[in-house]
């Protein structure tokens, strides 16, 4: 399968398919970037590509391997190794397989390559390219066309995709990123994930895991304090019904994961949040873990179909009854805090305000009263507004000797403003906290000492952690190197 030519080159280019490829076959052959893959190493990344391949195309339904025959199918649905009349002897198939990855005779380079711009020989469609038209659709193709024309090193990064993506069995997730720390980061869990995929089937992973945790993870280890963007495609390229679904961090949100990182109290509410998330089935087995799920609250979908960190940081913070001991309930407020700072470039200077609705709430005859009639206007500019007036002058006439926070306190929370729900919502997590303080009987469950205990020791490790999920095997699957 060797040889040497011009098309032997791998660029990683802004395609996120074809890069996330790229930086796969770079961690397979154990270097540190695309760009410093050789002609020997892509024979050998071919050769692993080859190998892999027969061994999932011809495994029997029951065996582990088959369960990589399903991501195979995922990406390339009319391929030679995924077609249903494809040979069932692995020593019949590997020739087909390895035709994919040949070199392509230098006279035959007359062509561009679609991704990288390099002579290529062969063109491929849909059979081998996830996410492109057909060899019948030639309207979007060069006239007379059977395909787009690709060069070796990119044949060999498309069918290395799966390897540097998040996989399922029926889609795959990949990663764009301002930083190729993270992009090759999150390539090399994946690379690893693959191989486990391969000798244990998705069975031998841990349930509830996430592409998101991964992400998170790498992007904690690859740009921590520093501003980051990052972007996860999600697709499935099947012969039914493709589709796309793109997830992106605002640039802001590396940093966040760093404050988070550094103080002890933030990593509380992250692990009282995770705790939170988890869900399990009857028997007790976990069926979402909350880890995956927290860190997923760190993407905002392209199309605005999803829930938001400080969203979901509001739903848990908006019970009132028995549901958080103070502890757990001033971490949650933290973070909620520190993420609308962070990411959001919100200023929270709320605190005047959430000491007048506190001392209100708390000198009513009927405390719990007051909360509910403060809970009912809590998200309303207009309704926030009159009970603030209410709450005021009730202090004023009480000659409490509260210093009362007067209208220009207000604005951020009742004006037409950017961010007012959001500033509305973290001045109620804030009176909440207050009042506990206080004694005011507002979510007083007491906290359990077992999970006090495994709150305190969680504290010393990293928050973003996908091991929390998660259960790789130490063994690192390249094939150099990582």
């Amino acid at each position: 399968m060797g040889g040497v030519t011009a098309a032997s080159a791998l660029v990683a280019t802004s395609h996120p398919l074809q890069r996330a490829g790229a930086w796969a076959a770079a961690v397979m052959a154990g270097r540190s970037q695309p760009a410093d893959l050789t002609a020997d190493d892509l024979d050998a990344v071919a050769s692993r590509l080859v190998d892999d391949v027969c061994v999932a195309a011809t495994a029997p339904k029951d065996k582990p391997a088959y369960d990589w025959w399903k991501v195979l199918f995922a990406l390339y649905p009319n391929s030679k190794a995924t077609h249903s009349k494809r040979p069932s002897d692995r020593d019949v198939l590997r020739p087909d397989i390895e035709n994919l990855f040949a070199a392509d005779a230098p006279q035959a380079l007359r062509n561009p390559c679609t991704f990288c711009g390099t002579g290529a020989g062969a063109v491929w469609a849909k059979s081998n390219l996830p996410l492109f038209d057909t060899s019948k659709a030639l309207n979007t193709l060069p006239p007379g066309a059977r395909g787009w024309p690709v060069c070796r090193g990119c044949r060999i990064a498309m069918w290395a995709l799966p390897y540097g993506s998040w996989v399922t069995a029926g889609s795959a997730t990949v990663l764009s990123c301002e930083k190729d720390a993270a992009e090759r980061e999150f390539a090399r869990r994946n690379v690893q994930r693959a191989r486990r995929v391969m000798h244990a089937g998705f069975s031998g992973l841990a349930a509830g895991a996430r592409a998101e945790l991964v992400a998170v993870t790498a992007l904690r280890d690859a740009a921590a304090s520093e501003l980051c963007a990052t972007t996860l495609w999600t697709f499935k390229n099947d012969n039914q019904e493709p589709w796309l679904r793109v997830t992106r961090t605002r640039r802001a949100v590396s940093v966040f994961l760093a404050t988070v990182d550094g103080n002890a109290s933030l990593r509380r509410g992250w692990n009282v949040l995770r705790r939170a998330l988890t869900r399990y089935d009857a028997e007790g087995r976990v069926t979402a873990g909350g880890a995956g799920e927290a860190a997923r609250l760190l993407f905002e979908a392209e199309d605005g179909r999803s829930r938001s960190l400080l969203l979901q940081l509001h739903y848990l913070l908006w019970e009132t009854d028995d549901s958080w001991n103070l502890g757990d309930r001033d971490a949650l407020t933290r973070l909620a805090y520190i993420y609308a700072e962070e990411v959001y470039g919100m200023t929270t200077d709320l605190e005047p305000v959430a000491v007048v609705l506190a001392e209100w709430i708390a000198r009513g005859s009927s405390p719990r009263g007051r909360l509910a009639e403060y809970k009912n206007a809590a998200l309303s500019d207009y309704k926030l507004g009159q009970l603030l007036i209410q709450a005021s002058v009730r202090l004023q006439m009480d000659a409490t000797g509260t210093p009362v926070a007067g209208p220009e306190y207000w604005a951020p929370l009742i004006g037409r403003r950017p961010r007012a729900w959001e500033q509305r919502m973290l001045l109620f997590a804030r009176v909440l906290v207050l009042l506990q303080q206080r004694g005011v009987a507002v979510g007083a469950k007491v906290a359990d000492p077992e999970q006090e205990r495994e709150i305190e020791a969680e504290l010393d490790r990293p928050p973003f952690d996908e091991n929390q999920d998660q259960d790789f095997e130490a063994s690192d699957y390249s094939m150099g190197p990582a």
